[in-house]
């Protein structure tokens, strides 16, 4: 017998919750319990739909990792009771937020959708009500009675993603997202077309919500000038535990006696440095070139075809977990969530 999914939408802020007094043109945050009124269009899914919003909605750029114990805490809590989860969530930092739910929310075994807009719900033109309505659906999507989709996505303008994979690459388009290195997971057009082999695989295991993230690591883009005073200033800042260190191209990185020594230095103190490009797509591939067969020899971590938004968050996470430091390079090496080829 067919059931109707239960989807819980979480607002936690941003442009997509937003609705313009048309007199001052001020934005203010929209009542999201009057959802079905402003959308009719939402009755046609076929799915309950039930909303919760952060007390106070959140502009993307004040997002943190103690708001996603937050977001992933509403999703454990209500996890039983709910089918699917659509997180609503500002553009600007989502690949972050989502790339991080998607290593807390182990054995995840329901959709959990992070969707946006670039222009508020009621503005005449906006990307807000498509984002918002196929979001619900994708999340609502059942075969047999099971979700199709049980990982953490991210869905905008037509095309959903695995959030892992993503990244912001537009501030004024309405295709503002791009998955370089994998893709989409489902395509929206006059159908909905969902690339089955492409999901990650069914679990029925339990899940396991982590919260345990370390956020004492920092981001470090190569760029060239880059002086040892400046890079050995960062890695001496006291109780730094983890680098991204944004190289160039595949991996590369200067081959200056100084530079290597430093990062030497900072891995023998314990300090986890990972490797990862610059580019928005292709992979690290260290001893590909003499550039890189140095940081390979010292021990440097391969971040692979990884995102800086999923390396980071993905940092955060294993440094939370009681990880031996001797497997913590293999760990990181190895694709958990579907976020390395």
């Amino acid at each position: 017998m067919h059931t109707k999914a239960n989807i819980l939408l979480i607002y936690t802020g941003g442009t997509i919750g937003m609705m313009k007094d048309f007199e001052t043109g001020a934005l203010r945050a929209f009542n999201f319990s009057k959802l079905l009124q402003r959308i009719p269009e939402l009755k046609q899914l076929d799915c309950e739909i039930e909303t919760i919003s952060f007390e106070h909605p959140l502009d993307s750029s004040n997002m943190s990792p103690g708001y996603w114990v937050k977001i992933a805490t509403m999703i454990e809590e209500k996890y039983d009771a709910f089918d699917g989860f659509v997180v609503l969530h500002g553009s600007d930092t989502m690949s972050y937020s989502a790339s991080a739910l998607s290593f807390m929310l182990e054995n995840l075994s329901k959709p959990v959708v992070f969707t946006g807009s670039q222009l508020p719900i009621g503005d005449l033109r906006t990307d807000a009500k498509e984002n918002l309505i196929t979001a619900i659906q994708i999340a609502s999507l059942q075969h047999k009675n099971k979700p199709v989709v049980n990982e953490v996505c991210l869905y905008f303008e037509y095309k959903l993603y695995r959030a892992n994979r993503t990244t912001k690459i537009n501030a004024e388009h309405f295709n503002a997202f791009s998955s370089l290195n994998y893709p989409p997971l489902a395509e929206s057009g006059v159908h909905l077309k969902v690339n089955t082999e492409l999901l990650l695989p069914k679990t029925t295991k339990k899940l396991i919500v982590h919260k345990d993230l370390e956020s004492d690591i920092v981001i470090i883009k190569m760029f060239p000038g880059i002086t040892e005073s400046i890079l050995s200033a960062i890695v001496s800042i006291p109780g730094l535990k983890g680098i991204i260190l944004e190289t160039y191209g595949a991996g590369n990185a200067p081959t200056d006696d100084w530079f290597v020594a430093i990062l030497k230095k900072a891995i023998k103190s314990g300090i986890h440095i990972i490797n990862v490009t610059q580019c928005s797509g292709g992979s690290v591939s260290m001893g590909h070139y003499e550039t890189s067969t140095m940081l390979k020899k010292i021990g440097i971590i391969s971040g692979k075809d990884i995102t800086t938004e999923a390396a980071m968050a993905k940092l955060m996470y294993l440094l939370g977990l009681p990880v031996a430091s001797k497997s913590f390079k293999t760990l990181f090496e190895t694709s958990l969530r579907g976020e390395l080829t």
